[in-house]
This record gives C-alpha cells, structure tokens and sequence, in this order.
C-alpha cells in the first residue's frame, strides 16, 4: 500500500526531478507533485511524494525531516487526507 507524505517549507525553486533524486534512496517513489501556483505558475513552496511502501516512506520521512534544501530546512511528514465537503456557512441573522 502506497502512503502519500507531505514536504513543506521547500525552496521556491525546488524541481520535482530534485524531490525525486532525493526520496528515491529510501525506496520506490511513484509520485512527485510540486503544488504551483495558479495565477503565476510558481512553486507555492510545499509538495507531496508518494512512495510505494509504507516503511519506506516512514524511513524517509525519519531521514528528511528537519534536512537543509536550498537553506531551509524541510518540513517532511505523513500528508493528512485532503477533507472534503465541509462547512455550511454561518445562517446569518434572523429579521428584526
């Protein structure tokens, strides 16, 4: 079973080739999405890895979190599930 992980606090300029040379020595890696940008196109700073096995993503994140990329230092853990759906907004108030 694949597990998703996210990276955060990455170098605007970050490829995701660089993500991949870069989770693939823990193990399998079968995604690489850098979130960009809608407007502009740029890299909005965090994206998510999705590798093959789970202990292979737990090595990773063991191994990357807190790790300098391009003078910061990276943000790695488990991606939580993207909730759907969600709040009604609030009823406003009634007539007086």
């Amino acid at each position: 079973m694949s597990k998703k992980i996210y990276c955060g606090n990455l170098p605007f300029s970050v490829t995701e080739q660089e993500l991949r040379d870069l989770f693939s020595p823990h193990g399998s890696v079968d995604s690489v999405a850098v979130i960009t940008d809608r407007e502009t196109g740029r890299a909005r700073g965090f994206a998510f890895v999705e590798m093959s096995e789970a202990s292979a993503a737990s090595d990773a994140i063991r191994a990357l979190d807190g790790k300098d990329m391009g003078g910061r230092p990276m943000r790695v853990n488990e991606a939580e599930d993207k909730r759907r759906g969600g709040g009604g907004g609030g009823g406003g108030g009634g007539y007086r």
